[in-house]
């Protein structure tokens, strides 16, 4: 701290309060009558500047990170935001962060020099349990990749006094503290979110009481108004978290404006408070101190005027930067080529190579979760930089046994148990990925993720909102679907549903559900090397049943996404399905030899709309079925394709079997009665044959 340069601190301080100020008095909506040129959100971070710009200073470390919120401003203007894309990001411009496709205040931004901001969300509480695992990415850089200028990097985890209710808190936390990784909980406690007072959101309102005892957390408090005590308390925590491992700084500022601009905090508080708040502004507190230590009220004022010019030509430079071109808005939903993005293998030339060499079908046959085993045992071996996590995925090696043995060959660095939260271990995920690192989390079943579905969202929009600059490859591998005991199939409502609409439904996803060993194994594969996210489904009735046997393909077989596999040919129907209602097709086209053809998607995003329409052009009748619920299922999606592209070769109506709209029952009479059976599926075909 010795070393700090208050001029700098003064001047970004005040870029942040003047530029809060062009917007709130010019730019907003009411102020600016060119809709072009409006601000069309504006989130004044009145009150926090000085703490932010602080911590930008202590963050000088190249592989330093944080994960920002939509108050963060002060922070992004002080490791290398300029005026000019700050303005363009609230109007939605070319040459902002996000290009024009998110927030003006939804930042990212890869290191220029200084500390990585890692993607912020709209989602309060988002940031926590990435920035844990950007921390846990420093940690594994150091002791297992041996990579020694990762060494004294730390993560900040910035968030609100508000922000420490959500569930993202709180899984961060117990992923940091059980560990001790290097992260710095960083909340900025104004005492309000929105208009909800902090006693409301946590007990007493400081979540730093309420944590002094919190095992392996080191807690930090100071006035966030006042320079001196504030940053010899951000340069402690900064330097505790290097040395040592998790700490939490709360720092007390006020929230000069309302929650967004036009708010009037009136509403809930009194006027005596705002006084208050407006009396320990710590940009008045910052010139007292600046003027008793060397600076002149001249210098003061010069320095404010220099700020007001530069906003202005900032602002000139931003009006005439183009909007987006719209042709492109589709463009970075997926990787395509360009590699430039922080996150993932590829721009660390880490990837391992995609083949396409022929599978090899020599050996004996295996079942679908000793071909998944084998393969996640040979890509861990091929690729240091993988790390494969979950509940109970350790010694027990997985409640489906996926992943015994793995934990004793790697280590457990590279194969991990974690706390049972969801959110947690897909937040993880996402920071151990744009650190670098390949994360294949397991989520023990397809309904258990529902927990986590914001990071899910988050993880799959991350390259499309920060404009390619931040990727983030991983595969979340998910059993679902009903199972299959020695007296036949076994269902409930918590562990069966297979729901996987859902994450079709999600951009940025890649979305497999294999049905039989082989496919597993070579999808997986692709996955595993490849560049986007993914969603493995593996159904739980195929795990170890014969139907979905086949010999290892060995372990250079990979099977591209989007290519479905014809399982029947025929001439007179064509069946569109995937997972476990594969084999159930098959028996049920048994006395329609040569008349149904059977195709398996294999994977659901992308779908082979090639291959199902040129079977429809073919046969003249389609029937799709799957075991997710009918309404809505993804099979009303072929539907719809096919009922636009094919509908002049289309000779009869197009038909779905799915399971009906309720839970998965436990019985396995109602079992039998909910999802699609043989009976049911080889009644449509009747229909539609005779048609």
């Amino acid at each position: 701290m010795h070393n700090l340069d208050w001029r700098a601190v003064a001047r970004n301080v005040l870029l942040a309060r003047e530029l809060d100020q062009l917007e709130e008095r010019e730019l907003a909506p009411g102020k600016m009558n060119d809709p072009r040129k409006m601000i069309k959100y504006q989130f004044s971070a009145g009150g926090h500047e000085l703490v932010q710009v602080l911590l930008a200073c202590a963050l000088d470390h190249p592989h330093d990170a944080a994960g920002v919120y939509y108050r963060s401003r002060p922070f992004m203007l002080s490791i290398g935001l300029t005026a000019r894309e700050a303005l363009a990001a609230g109007m939605a411009r070319v040459g902002s962060p996000s290009e024009g496709r998110d927030v003006g205040v939804v930042f990212n931004m890869p290191s220029r020099g200084r500390a990585t901001a890692l993607p912020s969300a709209g989602d309060v509480g988002s940031q926590f349990s990435p920035s844990a695992g950007w921390a846990h990415a420093i940690r594994y850089r150091v002791r297992v990749l041996q990579e020694r200028e990762w060494e004294g990097a730390i993560a900040v985890a910035m968030g609100g006094d508000a922000s420490v209710a959500s569930n993202g808190f709180w899984a961060a936390l117990n992923i940091a503290t059980t560990q001790n990784l290097p992260l710095l909980f960083w909340i900025e406690d104004n005492g309000y979110g929105i208009s909800v007072p902090a006693h409301l959101q946590i007990p007493n309102g400081n979540i730093a009481a309420n944590l002094a005892a919190y095992g392996n957390l080191k807690i930090f408090e100071c006035d966030g108004t006042n320079p001196r005590e504030a940053a010899q308390t951000i340069f402690d925590a900064v330097r505790y978290t290097r040395e040592n491992g998790t700490a939490l700084a709360r720092l007390r500022v006020p929230r000069l404006q309302g929650h967004t601009y036009g708010e009037d905090q009136r509403a809930y508080k009194s006027e005596g408070q705002i006084a208050r708040e407006f009396e320990s502004d710590p940009v008045l507190r910052l010139r007292e101190f600046v003027l008793q230590n060397g600076m002149s009220a001249n210098d003061w004022d010069e320095m404010v005027n220099e700020i007001r010019a530069e906003l202005r030509a900032a602002l000139s430079e931003a009006e005439a930067l183009p909007d987006p071109d719209a042709s492109q808005a589709t463009r970075f939903v997926y990787f395509d080529g360009i590699v430039n993005a922080q996150g993932g293998l590829r721009k660390e030339n880490a990837n391992v190579e995609i083949t396409n060499g022929a599978p090899e079908r020599d050996g004996s046959r295996m079942n679908m979760l000793d071909a998944i085993r084998k393969t996640l045992e040979h890509e861990l071996r091929v690729n240091p930089r993988m790390l494969f996590f979950g509940e109970d995925v350790g010694p027990r090696g997985g409640v489906h046994r996926a992943t015994v043995g793995l934990q004793k060959e790697f280590g457990e660095a590279r194969v991990f148990d974690t706390s049972l939260n969801e959110e947690g271990i897909m937040g993880r995920a996402l920071g151990l990925a744009w650190a670098g690192l390949l994360p294949v989390p397991e989520i023990q079943f397809r309904k258990y993720a529902d927990p986590a579905q914001m990071q899910l969202d988050d993880i799959g929009t991350t390259r499309w909102r920060t404009a390619n600059k931040f990727a983030n490859p991983m595969v979340v591998r998910m059993p679902a679907g009903f199972l299959v005991k020695q007296f036949g199939a076994l269902g409930d409502p918590w562990h069966s549903p297979t729901n996987e609409v859902v994450y079709a439904h999600m951009p940025g996803w890649r979305v497999a559900f294999p049905s039989n060993a082989e496919d597993a194994v070579g999808l997986l594969r692709t996955a595993l090397r490849g560049d986007d996210p993914t969603i493995f489904l593996e159904h739980r009735g195929l795990l170890d049943t014969t139907n979905a046997r086949r010999p290892y393909p060995g372990d250079d077989f990979c099977l591209p996404f989007g290519v479905a596999s014809r399982v029947s040919e025929g001439d007179e129907l064509t069946v569109i399905t995937w997972g476990e209602c594969v084999y159930r097709c098959l028996e049920a086209a048994q006395n329609f030899s040569g008349r149904v053809e059977i195709l398996d998607l294999r994977t659901l995003a992308p779908w082979d709309k090639e291959a199902v329409l040129a079977s429809v052009k073919k046969t003249g009748k389609a029937l799709v079925v799957h075991e997710d619920l009918h309404t809505a299922g993804f099979g009303a999606e072929i539907a719809a394709i096919l009922a636009h592209d094919a509908f002049s070769d289309l000779d009869a109506p197009i038909e779905r079997i799915a399971s009906t709209d309720t839970p998965i029952p436990f019985s396995v009479e109602l079992l039998q009665a909910v999802i699609p059976s043989v009976e049911k599926i080889r009644a449509a075909m009747e229909r539609l044959l005779a048609f």
